[in-house]
Order: structure tokens, then sequence, then C-alpha cells
């Protein structure tokens, strides 16, 4: 049996659940929620990374849908809920394919049934507008992680591309946390500032996650989880889970990146637009200065670190399609997965730890914020605070 036939067999028992895939974000940047226009019951590779056949062909069980939007959305709250609406009308539409999922045991029904379990996770603090009640409705409305920021800061933490304010979490950052503990929503660490992922971990008596991030031992991004941070991991439960991001697993990428952002904002582009005027601003720019490439290996040099640092048990897949311009060679789409897994065959991982890598871990993790939960629920009440109730907003 090849790595490649081995790893496909795994898959049909222990497939992937992939930490963050951008899907609502393309078809509301691409086609205003245009879901006719953008059908993803069939082929939709020469417009996203993501469709039905390709999440079967990759062998995708359980998938975190972000609902994403901009730190410079003028209602970010709105448009979270249209983006939330958008996962609905997905799983409307394609119930044969799709299961609804907010715990670890929904996730193993739609296993059962050979549907892909389908839960949500909000990317940024800026979603709930400094208030526990709206981090409360987005739980209401199935929302299961939040990441504390984004690419900018919110008045409460600090995130890992803009300039610090916080010094990490506020108190009321140390509430949000505590709160979402409370719900059972899970802490998101990726994005944030090393300093913000030290003080979630001190605050957090649930085990968080990285939903898309990787190693900065292996590539020097601030985006990257630092080892010190790996190595408590296990003292906590979470886990990180590796993307595929070119510009955050590929050294030679972070500079070419820095350079191709830049002729974006240059040409009136949001680094991160990936609409068809912006992408043709970034192909002329790679035709001038080609993209350095990252392929299958890169992805794996970063697993074989976090594993050194923390542990197979602490390890997940969060690839950020539909999410990032450009993507490994192999890793092109949602169907690339079972390309990963082979290499790591090959690298010499077990099948035991594969199983882990794709599905138990998440599974487990999920599990546990739950348990946690409901001992917090049992002794204490939901948050009214405020953030000038605990702090100065920062800044």
């Amino acid at each position: 049996m090849t790595s490649q036939e081995a790893a496909r067999e795994l898959l049909r028992e222990f497939p992937v659940v992939d930490g963050h895939n951008d899907l609502p974000w393309a078809l509301r940047e691409q086609v205003r929620y245009d879901l006719d226009a953008r059908d993803i019951a069939t082929d939709q590779s020469a417009h996203l990374h993501t469709d039905i056949p390709r999440l079967r062909a990759g062998g995708v069980g359980a998938q975190y849908w972000s609902v994403y939007v901009r730190t410079d959305a003028p209602d970010p709250v709105a448009a979270t809920l249209e983006q939330i609406d958008c996962v609905r009308q997905l799983l409307t539409r394609h119930p044969e394919d799709l299961r609804p999922a907010l715990t670890a045991a929904d996730m193993e029904a739609a296993r059962g049934e050979g549907r892909i379990a389908s839960l949500m996770g909000a990317e940024g603090g800026h979603s709930i507008a400094n208030s526990l009640g709206t981090l409360r409705g987005l739980y209401g409305l199935g929302v299961r992680y939040m990441t504390l920021t984004h690419n900018d800061n919110v008045d409460w933490a600090d995130s890992a591309t803009d300039e610090p304010r916080a010094g990490g979490l506020t108190a009321f950052g140390r509430e949000v946390v505590r709160e979402m503990n409370r719900l059972g929503m899970l802490v998101d660490l990726s994005h944030v500032a090393a300093t913000t992922m030290r003080d979630a971990l001190d605050a957090s008596s649930a085990p968080v996650i990285f939903s898309h991030s990787s190693a900065r031992a292996v590539c020097d991004h601030p985006r990257n989880v630092p080892d010190d941070v790996l190595e408590r991991l296990p003292a906590n439960g979470g886990m990180a889970m590796v993307t595929f991001v070119p510009k955050f697993v590929l050294q030679a990428a972070v500079d070419w990146t820095a350079a191709a952002d830049e002729n974006m904002r240059a040409h009136g582009f949001h680094p991160l637009d990936t609409t068809a005027e912006a992408m043709k601003v970034h192909r002329a720019f790679e035709e001038r200065h080609p993209r350095p490439v990252a392929t299958v290996s890169t992805v794996a040099d970063h697993l074989d670190h976090m594993r050194e640092a923390a542990g197979i048990d602490h390890l997940g897949i969060g690839g950020d399609y539909d999410g990032t311009a450009f993507t490994p060679d192999g890793l092109a789409d949602v169907s690339g997965y079972p390309n990963l897994l082979a290499e790591l065959l090959d690298r010499g991982w077990s099948k035991a730890d594969l199983a882990k890598l794709t599905w138990k871990n998440a599974v487990r993790v999920l599990d546990a914020a739950e348990d946690v939960a409901r001992g917090l629920q049992a002794t204490r009440s939901p948050s009214n605070a405020t953030i000038g109730s605990l702090d100065t907003p920062a800044g």
C-alpha cells in the first residue's frame, strides 16, 4: 500500500477536523452571498478553494467555518451576523453533506452519518464590540470559538501584527476569556501577540486553541506560535492547528509578502482582498517578482517541530482556505489533505499519531471545554462587566 493509499484509508475512519476556512467571507466578497452563483455542490475550483466534492476528496469530516469580518467594518456585529446567516444557508442547502454541529457529540454523530460536521468560529474580538452580552449572543447562534484579535488590536487585547497597547490582555480581556470558558466557547489564540497568548493561558481554565497558526521557530513570523507557548499546551490541554499559508510557513515568503502587501496598498487594495480586481494586482506583482513557493514538506516541517514542542496530543490542522491568495504546492485546495498525511507517514508518523492530528485531538478539546463550562455554569453567573468597569480602554 502506498503512503497515499494509507492516508486515504485512515481518513475514511478519522477524517480531518479543519480549524479554519474562510468560505463565508469569499462568498460575501465574490458574489454577495448569491449561493446560486457559487453553488458549492459543484466544482468551484475556478473561484474557490472549497466545495463539497473537494471536501469529500480531501477527507474532511468536520469544518470550523470562519465568520470573519474586517476590523474596519462599519458595523462588525451586523456583518458577523450576516456571515453566520451565510453558514446557516449553506447547511440548509446541503443537508446530505453538511451537518450542523455545536458539540463534540455532534461531531461524532456527523462522522457516524458520513456527513461533514459544520461548526463556526468568529475571527476577531472586534465582532463583539466590547460586549459580553454580544459574546453570549454569538454563542447562542452557534459560534464555538472566537479568535481574540485579528490583524489589529482590540481595546482589550494585543494583536500579533499591530503595535502593542495593552501589553497582552487587559482586565476586561481576562474577563472575556473567563466568560468564554463559562459558555464553552473555545479561546482561539491565532492572530494574537505572544503576550496575549501567555496572558490567555494564565486566565483560561479550559483548553485553548490556535485555529490556524504554525511554529515561529521554523518561520519567524509574529502570526506563529513561540516554543514557550507550544510547551504550555500539554498543561492547558489545548491544541495548535498548523496552517498552510505560505507567508506563515516559509521564511523566504515573509519578505516577499511584505513587498506584495505594500504593492496592494499602493494600488488602493487591502492586502487581504481576494476579489478579481485585487488578484490582478497580485498576479502582476508576482510576474515581476516570482513568489517563493511553499510545499507539503514545508508544512510537515512545522508539524515535526510542533510535535517536539507540544506533543502529538496537542496538534491539529487549520488550512485557512479561501482566506489566503496563495497555497503550497500539493495543498492547493481542500482536496489536498491526503498529501500532507502521506508526507507525514513517509516521515515515520504512525496511523495512531495521524488519527490524533486529524480527528481525535479536536474532538477531545471541544469536549473538555464543554466539561469546564458545565462546572463553571454551576458556580458562576453570566458576567455583566463592561470594559469601563474593569479598566480603561487601551489607546
